[in-house]
Order: C-alpha cells, then structure tokens, then sequence
C-alpha cells in the first residue's frame, strides 16, 4: 500500500457544549494534537450535530475555504455580504472566507437536530474577495459510483474554490466498487466514510473512520454494506 494515514472514529477529538455535539478529525479548538493537524492543505474536518433552535453565533473567518455539506436537518446561513439562506441534505455550501466573513449558523428546526460536515481547506490564493455559493445536487446520481461535488474550476460540475481539490460523494450498494484517478500530480485523497462501511486498499473503514493516501495514482474502494456513502477528498499535500 502506498503512503497512508488513518483515523478510526473513536480516536476523533471530542466536545458535548450541550447544545453542540462536536468530533474534530483534526486538531481544533481544545482538541489539540500535534500529529494531526491536517492532511495536506485539508484542515478542518469536523462532524457536528447541532440541538434543536441552537448554533454558532456571528463569528469571523479570513483567508479559508469552508465547506459545509449537510447530512441531516435544516441549516440556516446569514452572513455579513447579505447572503441569508438554508441549506440541507443534497446540498453544498462554500464560503471563500478570503479578506474576511463573518457568519452564523443555526438550526431552526424545533423537533430534530441537524447534522452537518464542516471542512476547511487552505486557499492557493490569499486575501481573495469573501464569496459565498450554494447548490442542490441530485443525490441519486451518485448511486453506486462517485459524484463530483467540488473542484477548482467553475465551469465544473458541483461549487468550486480558490485550491486544487476536488471533492466526491457516493453512495453504494453492497459489494459495489469504484476506481478513482487522483486529478493532480502531487495530491493525496482523503477519504471519510459517512455511514456503513468500505475497503480502501486492503483496509476496512467503519463509519466515521478516516483515511488518507498518497504518492499513488489511483484508489479501488468496495462498500461492505447496503447504502454504504463516502466522501473524498483530492486535495494538494504541499501547503
């Protein structure tokens, strides 16, 4: 197997603020770990379930890609360019957060929490103007093989952002594989699996478990349950 790097979901960082239920795969907040504070220029990834009528207040970000995709629930946006808006499951959100945002985030659902990823990734350009960008995918065209959700290019399928990544969901049956060409000489992919489980080059990954590859060209991945759904992440390893 090629260079690797892996996560099991239990050895995430942690914190329960009552109204937030936080796993961070790389160091964030009070989760400090010097051996995972990113993997190439992906920095945050972050599993949060939000409380009912709860959410992050207006804060600031400069000079970061943020990326939400939604897996539960309703979400609701507002930020300082006047962009006020909900995202849900299907969708992407992205924020070139550049010479700088500010934003909040809530759950406006009173009966059900709302579950989201948050990942940041290191732009290849600073101080950018600030850019904020939704769209609905059809979930179902990522049934059994891998839909393209993120590039660098606008023209593409999915949102973009100011790095060279590409990001891609799918969803599996069982004992459906895929094969997936790394886009860019010199980048890795991580993956992160969403809900049940895969083999990634000879490893088994449960789900939440993480794991990153580089120095190869491709990756092989096989769902080992029913509505298996991963997501990875192609992104450069220098910063």
């Amino acid at each position: 197997m090629d260079n690797t790097v892996l996560h099991r979901a239990e050895t995430r960082g942690y914190a329960n603020h009552g109204w937030l239920n936080t796993h961070h795969t790389f160091s964030f907040a009070s989760y400090n770990n010097p051996d995972r504070m990113h993997f190439g220029v992906l920095r945050v990834l972050n599993d949060d379930q939000v409380s009912e009528g709860m959410g992050f207040g207006t804060h600031p970000h400069d000079n970061m890609e943020i990326i939400s995709i939604p897996l539960e629930g309703d979400l609701e946006h507002k930020d300082s360019m006047g962009n006020k808006a909900v995202i849900r499951h299907g969708d992407i959100q992205v924020m070139s957060a550049g010479t700088g945002i500010t934003h909040s985030e809530y759950n406006k659902n009173t009966d059900k929490p709302v579950k989201f990823l948050q990942i940041w990734v290191f732009p290849n350009k600073k101080n950018v103007s600030p850019r904020y960008d939704q769209i609905t995918l059809k979930v179902a065209d990522r049934h059994n093989k891998l839909q393209q959700i993120l590039s660098p290019n606008p023209a593409d399928a999915g949102v973009w952002i100011h790095q060279d990544a590409w990001f891609h969901l799918g969803t599996f049956d069982k004992d459906k594989a895929a094969h997936y060409n790394i886009k860019r000489k010199g980048n890795g992919v991580y993956a992160f699996v969403i809900k049940g489980s895969f083999t990634l080059g000879g490893i088994t990954l449960k789900e939440r478990d993480g794991m990153g590859i580089w120095n190869t060209e491709h990756i092989n991945l096989a769902a080992k349950t029913q509505g298996a759904e991963i997501l990875l992440m192609d992104v450069p390893m220098a910063l």
